[in-house]
């Protein structure tokens, strides 16, 4: 197949996009693929560097009031379609894949305009306006949370990274926690506030340090670049470092995790069956609550807003959790199966059928 793929801005595009990729070129190696994206976004580095071509386009942010950006967009718009439009060419495209982000509308009315099939993933469970304007065009349509209001919706689960999915985290355990001077012995609870961070978790989490010392509890803490700290003093280690590259050893290390609530996150935790806090970023359209709350919703782990979290929801909450080797226990089972292993096949086989309908 030839395959154009679109996504970019955040690693949350990006990384299912690669996965896809990959699982394509795995099924069948003759298989050609073809990114599109911005000079600016984080597929302008990972994509190059997994070893695919990528086609630029002109990033086109969608204006958030009237100026005089609402009046520069359609020119704009239409320079994004007419060079995704050369990117559909350059490979003779069976199949446009669209991820959301700035490069995902042009990438779709392009493909409209050279009669080209479209599959949309939508990573979240509220999707973005490119992937809104997408499903209109097309009924080939992956969602990553059941409920995704989406014409045409069928959930694949979001494509994850090999290195997950083929994680074994008992097994792995012991050389993660020495790769971060963790003892394997003790329970971890990872923090991590997504891949910038997150400062509320940083300054609310360690004030019951010494409490989880008490409890034998050790943590590896995340803070995102820029936003490290002098960790607590206490008798268990508390680990402070400011991004890890291979995530698959901090899930390896942790019995409970602290975190945002991104498609990623939520879907890589699930995956691997670890049970979690999940404190939804409060700004945006909302969406990182709706990915977490079918996840609480079954008992895969808990949800509380980012102005609840402090120390006394920590103190009434999460030390009890932590206390109770069965709650731990049930909610990774519960976690596990919301989970989704293969959304990359999954996703893979829709693009199929897709190319099959021409």
């Amino acid at each position: 197949m030839r395959v154009l793929v679109a996504g970019g801005g955040t690693a949350g595009h990006v990384s299912p996009l690669l996965a896809l990729a990959d699982r394509l070129v795995a099924d069948d190696t003759s298989t050609r693929i073809l990114a599109l994206g911005t000079a600016s976004g984080l597929e302008a580095r990972l994509v190059p560097a997994r070893g695919y071509e990528l086609h630029e386009v002109p990033r086109v942010p969608l204006p958030r009031r009237l100026g005089a950006d609402v009046f520069r967009m359609p020119a704009r718009l239409g320079a994004a379609v007419t060079s995704a439009g050369q990117a559909i060419k350059r490979i003779d495209a069976e199949v446009v894949v669209g991820f959301g982000g700035y490069v995902a509308a042009p990438a779709y009315l392009a493909a409209r305009r050279a009669k080209v099939p479209i599959v949309v993933h939508e990573q979240n469970s509220r999707p973005g306006f490119a992937n809104r304007l997408g499903a209109r065009l097309t009924r080939w349509v992956a969602v990553s949370f059941p409920g995704t209001p989406l014409r045409h919706a069928v959930r694949t689960g979001l494509p994850l990274r090999p290195e997950i999915v083929g994680l074994d985290r008992a097994a792995s355990r012991e050389g993660a926690c020495a790769s971060f001077g963790l003892r394997p012995e003790l329970r971890t609870l990872l923090v991590v506030g997504g891949s910038l961070g997150a400062q509320r978790l940083n300054d609310v989490v360690p004030t019951i340090a010494a409490d989880l010392a008490e409890r034998g509890v050790q943590v590896l803490h995340v803070s995102g670049t820029g936003k490290e700290f002098a960790p607590p003093r206490t008798d268990c280690p508390y680990v402070v470092v400011p991004y890890v590259e291979a995530m698959e050893l901090a899930y390896a290390a942790a019995d409970l995790v602290v975190g945002r609530a991104g498609a990623n996150t939520v879907s890589e935790l699930t995956a691997l069956g670890l049970p979690a806090v999940y404190v939804p970023l409060p700004i945006g359209n909302g969406e990182q609550r709706l990915n977490a709350e079918p996840v609480a919703a079954a008992g895969g782990g808990l949800l509380v807003e980012d102005a609840r979290f402090d120390t006394a929801w920590l103190r009434r909450f999460l030390l009890p959790l932590l206390d109770s080797s069965d709650r731990l226990a049930a909610m990774g089972v519960a976690a596990a199966g919301f989970g989704v292993l293969d959304a990359d096949r999954r996703l893979a086989d829709l693009v199929r059928t897709a190319v099959a309908s021409r």
